[in-house]
């Protein structure tokens, strides 16, 4: 037998064709979803117990927008407010002062135990604690016990974010800036934080959709947020189903518009890390 009738190994340049691996059940799981998806889309659009004309007849009332308008802005003033004494609270907790470290402990341990609707409702009757003070005017309103309620305990949870994005942070770093003779703020501030926001920013984005949908709870103290709003209207005319799809859209819509945010605000800071 000549040589030239062996055959000779691949060449390195020779093409390979790759064929791909057939997975059928990935196809039929797929299928098996959508059709599901489409029963129950198909179901919502055709049962007339949603009530879809109703919907669309109160989705931007007045009444639903001025609730909506106060849901953002608790919103906003909780997160801000919680996150500035969030991170308060996080720098006393990394201190080395074991009174401040034991002030922070206890100041999240407490906030974090006690549900946020007891906290409403303590801030709420505040005043039958000191009643010389509150006379025939109560102490605490209810809208000032809301914001005292939720910005009490978002500032709880805040501190723990703030605290873990800045142990994340190689403490390396931060023996390098303190051998170059910079101040312990200015490392905080132009060294760790940037670096923390990479982890504080998707708990952060998590606690603020939460908040946002946490308000609703203010609703017991008779406070006029988007949930609050649509329970008047449908006490009036009894169509319950509608008008809290109502509320349920806006939450979805405001949700889904702080979650492209959020992603890219962590797309800002995670430049540079893989």
């Amino acid at each position: 037998m000549s040589a030239s009738t062996l055959s000779s190994p691949p060449r390195s340049d020779d093409p390979v064709e790759i064929v791909p691996l057939r997975r059928p059940w990935r196809l039929v799981s797929a299928a098996l979803v959508l059709a599901a998806l489409g029963v129950v889309l198909w179901s919502a659009a055709t049962n007339e117990q949603f009530q879809w004309h109703v919907v669309v007849r109160y989705f931007a009332t007045d009444a639903v927008l001025r609730g909506l308008g106060l849901t953002l802005w608790l919103t906003a003033l909780t997160v801000v407010l919680g996150f500035v004494i969030g991170g308060v609270l996080a720098v006393m907790r990394l201190s080395g002062n074991p009174v401040l470290v034991g002030v922070s402990w206890g100041y999240v341990w407490l906030f974090r135990s006690v549900p946020l609707l007891v906290q409403l409702l303590f801030w709420f009757n505040f005043g039958a604690l000191y009643p010389a003070l509150s006379g025939a005017t109560p102490v605490i309103g209810p809208m000032t016990s809301v914001i005292i309620g939720l910005v009490l305990h978002e500032a709880a949870y805040a501190a723990e974010i703030v605290r873990g994005g800045i142990l994340s942070v190689d403490s390396g770093q931060r023996e390098a800036a303190a051998a170059l003779g910079l101040r312990r703020w200015r490392v905080l501030r132009r060294i760790v934080l940037p670096q923390a926001m990479r982890s504080i920013v998707p708990a952060g984005g998590n606690l603020l959709i939460g908040t946002l949908k946490g308000t609703s709870i203010v609703s017991v103290l008779a406070v006029q947020d988007l949930l609050y709003s649509v329970q008047l209207i449908y006490n009036r005319n009894y169509l319950i189903i509608p008008l809290l799809l109502v509320a349920t859209l806006w939450y979805v819509i405001v949700t889904s518009l702080l979650s492209v945010g959020q992603h890219y605000v962590e797309r800002h800071y995670g430049r540079g890390a893989r």
